[in-house]
């Protein structure tokens, strides 16, 4: 390791105020006003880190606040690290501290973006200026981009991209280590649908809350029936780690509620579909007209159990990005019409038009119309690339592990790239990231901060 990067912890403290101030900002998107394309704590957001680095010395750039660039070094920039600041909501989150004031606590800066991306964006700045520090010169120009859309589309980069292209090396500390270059497709699918109905009928159907997680609840009401007849029906089809309830309502009608465990839609085997169990037993009950139908349909397209896209058809795998997921992630049926959402990630060995015919034809075969609202194609970056190959030394050098690059079926701030890779910042996914009292520790950041160093320090010495 350079004698530079290896002096991370004399710069720990100016690191965790920086990210301090930085949390200090309610970057969530807001209403765009005039200059200030994603709201004004956005746009402050930038400000502020606009002047900072002016002030450290680099050459800014403000990209009609979508984004700010600060290079080190002059010419074109040959190396790019790209951050984002704006973060996501905090409302429905039970906070211990205010999630807009750091607060730090057992060896940790906890608040809104302390890991994503504030924390790891305080640490590229702080490695930034401990190079300026030292006045070593570098050979290749770096150049720090900071957004303030990812975590609403990435159209900051949409933006930047038509009035600047991005280095040829790229990476961003939006994911983990060592070093991800794969990242899988993804398709959200809308399914609607009408259904007719009696006596005996589905009034209303709910479940999930966002279209890129396992729904952990789904809740439906139906007329026509008593609970105990429900319950009757029901107990011939034992579904594992869903906890269902049934209880009759006003009306004659019946409220059932299924209650199984979230999941991000990238790993939903760690989770229990509470929305497609609960399906499968409305499929079950003896509704009148064609509603029965489409629930029995779409527990057979979307069987309880089924993450891998087997009742749909789309099952695939290679040995590079691993399994296709397939998510039943979205409901709100009601008054004869239907609706859902799937979140569906693909390995590289497809592209999205081997996936979404087959999807949308087995639902017109269902009666069911399928219209894709999403559609992103895998990401790939060689390798064997000089710079991969170089992170991973800095890697393997800081920590004393073997370093490997690794597959992913979530999307980080370079999926769009040519070249990009996530290379950190996250150690661990005990961070609470998107959640209450989301952090980062002290210790990592430190080691954040050696890291980028160094990688900037070999990448462009």
């Amino acid at each position: 390791m350079n004698s530079i990067s290896k002096k991370a912890s004399e710069y720990t403290d100016s690191a965790v105020k920086l990210l301090s101030e930085l949390i200090s900002f309610k970057s969530v998107m807001g209403e765009p006003q005039a200059n200030m394309p994603y709201g004004k704590e956005c746009a402050d957001c930038l400000a502020f880190a606009a002047k900072t680095l002016s002030e450290d010395g680099f050459k800014v750039r403000n990209f009609d606040n979508h984004a700010i660039t600060a290079d080190f070094g002059e010419g074109e920039a040959e190396l790019g690290i790209l951050c984002h600041l704006d973060v996501v909501p905090t409302e429905g989150q039970e906070w211990h501290s205010d999630p807009f004031k750091a607060e730090i606590r057992e060896g940790r800066v906890y608040g809104r973006g302390a890991i994503d991306d504030k924390g790891p964006a305080a640490a590229v700045i702080t490695a930034m200026r401990m190079i300026r520090d030292s006045g070593v010169k570098l050979r290749r120009n770096f150049r720090l981009i900071l957004g303030s859309n990812e975590e609403n589309g990435s159209a900051d980069m949409e933006y930047y991209t038509q009035k600047e292209k991005f280095p040829p090396m790229l990476f961003t500390p939006d994911g983990s280590f060592p070093v991800i270059n794969i990242e899988k497709g993804m398709i959200r699918l809308g399914i609607t649908g009408e259904y007719s109905s009696g006596n005996k009928a589905l009034l209303s159907l709910k479940g999930g809350s966002v279209a890129n997680a396992v729904p952990e609840r789904a809740e439906a009401v139906v007329s026509g029936f008593e609970a105990e007849e429900i319950v009757e029906i029901f107990k011939d089809y034992e579904l594992s780690s869903i906890i269902l309830s049934v209880e009759n309502q006003e009306n004659n009608t019946v409220r059932i509620k299924a209650k199984g465990k979230g999941a991000h839609a990238s790993t939903p085997e760690q989770g229990k579909n509470a929305l497609t169990a609960l399906i499968t037993l409305l499929s079950k009950l003896p509704f009148d007209g064609d509603i029965s139908e489409k629930l029995m349909a779409m527990s057979e397209l979307y069987p309880y159990g089924d993450s891998a896209g087997m009742g749909i058809g789309v099952d695939c795998s290679d040995e590079l990005s691993g399994a296709l997921t397939l998510v039943l992630s979205l409901a709100d049926c009601h008054d004869g019409k239907i609706s859902f959402m799937t979140d569906c990630r693909f390995p590289v060995c497809r592209r999205s038009s081997d996936i979404i015919p087959v999807m949308t034809e087995k639902l017109m075969q269902a009666g069911l119309s399928g219209n894709a609202s999403l559609v992103s194609e895998p990401h790939h970056a060689d390798e064997n690339s000089e710079m991969i190959k170089t992170l991973l030394s800095v890697y393997r050098d800081s920590t004393g592990k073997e370093g490997k690059c690794i597959a992913i079926g979530g999307g980080t701030y370079v999926h769009d790239t040519e070249n990009g890779v996530a290379f950190g910042a996250e150690w661990s996914d005990e961070n609470n990231m998107h959640g209450a009292d989301e952090f980062i520790g002290i210790d990592e950041l430190t080691k954040d901060i050696e890291i980028y160093c160094e990688a900037i320090l070999r990448l462009c010495m």
